[in-house]
């Protein structure tokens, strides 16, 4: 068995990889014993860990890595090829696709427990590692890939490094910012592609197939990753592509369960299950409501598709606006806390007040708010309260 795995692990090594890291890779601490990497399907999940495995000096068959959705592994527990592989002088273990593996929660706790190995795992952004009975949490370092940033895109297109800022530093900054920028690139025609194409890394295989590409990473999400892992036949998968349609034709006001409910066929409590797998399954955010003193409160939620790219592929005609709104949350939700509020749009952090529109946007609905901006499209630089929109994907 373990003499098969090798020879695939190999394999999978010999092939050529993009030499752009992504910027979570120098965030991992690549010296725990046990380190779980989440996302999307297409986010690069895969291409880090071998770009991992690449990086260290360790002799060929000390490092092994397999997918579960190989036929050897699919008929072999993670404990027996784990076991066999320590047997062998194995030190690092990477899995890939482990949602795709039954039993892998107990599986990784035992292989924790009993060998000496590193095991580094990618799964599905579906699951939720926090709820395995074996308490995985406390033993793997879970980390969580995103889609691609538009600064990352940028360096990926021009081959150039850029500074990723904090928000406060942003908001602080953000002229001075914006013109150091300015002078390497015209980032209003990057921004303008980005919205169509430029959320996941397999953008640099071709702007063509780009699309369809796509289309087969949603579908892939629904038939088998959400599927899956909450027990959805495939017959009531028809329900969850609805609901993304009209997510996607609807512009980002509370939702109407009801309303929704009725149109697609279903129960409000399984509309809000749906809703819920798609979140967790990088398909759609969620954006909550906060009222007056800064209370949480248990309202419909605003939603949005993940990312600006899901529009070409599940809509036609979608207003400008939902589009801001949606590639402002797709910059701001993997390092900041979003609600929204009874005036303005989003709410950062239980802070910073923010609108988001055109060039000519005004203040006059967040007027004399402490901490309200402005996210203004159309604008190179920014005046003020007044910040371009495209500066916002230079947050990772």
């Amino acid at each position: 068995m373990i003499e098969q795995l090798l020879k695939y692990s190999t394999l999978k090594l010999s092939q050529k990889l993009p030499k752009y890291r992504r910027f979570l890779f120098k965030k991992i601490d690549f010296n725990a014993k046990m380190i779980a990497l989440i996302g999307a399907r297409g986010a690069g999940k895969t291409t880090m860990v071998l770009q991992y495995l690449k990086s260290l000096e360790l002799k060929s068959d000390e490092f092994l890595y397999i997918s579960c959705d190989h036929p050897v592994v699919a008929s072999h527990s993670l404990f027996e090829i784990a076991e066999e592989f320590s047997k062998y002088g194995g030190r690092v273990l990477v899995i890939d696709e482990i949602h795709k593996k039954e039993n892998f929660c107990i599986d990784l706790k035992n292989i924790y427990d009993f060998f000496e190995l590193q095991v580094v795992f990618t799964g599905s952004s579906a699951i939720s590692l926090e709820e395995c009975q074996s308490d995985l949490s406390r033993r793997a370092l879970i980390y969580r890939l995103p889609i691609l940033s538009l600064r990352e895109y940028i360096e990926l297109q021009i081959g150039e490094k850029f500074k990723a800022y904090d928000l406060e530093e942003l908001l602080n900054n953000h002229i001075d910012i914006s013109a150091e920028i300015l002078q390497k690139i015209k980032p209003l025609k990057y921004f303008k592609e980005y919205l169509k194409f430029g959320a996941y890394p397999f953008v640099m295989e071709g702007s063509k197939s780009y699309h369809q590409r796509l289309v087969e990473i949603v579908n892939e999400t629904l038939f088998f990753d959400i599927a899956t892992i909450y027990k959805i036949s495939f017959s009531k998968i028809e329900s969850l592509q609805k609901l993304l349609q009209v997510i996607c034709r609807s512009n980002p006001y509370e939702i109407n369960y009801e309303a929704i409910s009725k149109l697609i066929g279903i129960s409000k409590n399984t509309l809000k299950s749906y809703l819920l797998y798609l979140n967790k399954g990088s398909l759609i955010n969620t954006i909550d409501g906060i009222s007056r003193g800064n209370t949480f409160i248990q309202k419909p939620s605003k939603i949005y598709l993940n990312n600006t790219n899901l529009f070409e592929i599940l809509c036609t005609n979608s207003e400008i606006g939902t589009i801001r709104e949606t590639f402002f949350v797709s910059q701001l939700q993997y390092s900041y806390n979003l609600h929204y509020p009874k005036k303005g749009d989003f709410l950062i952090n239980e802070k910073y007040l923010f609108e988001i529109g055109g060039k000519k946007k005004g203040f006059m609905q967040i007027k004399d708010l402490p901490n309200s901006y402005i996210a203004a499209d159309n604008i190179e630089v920014g005046f003020k309260n007044k910040i371009p929109l495209w500066l916002f994907g230079f947050l990772y």
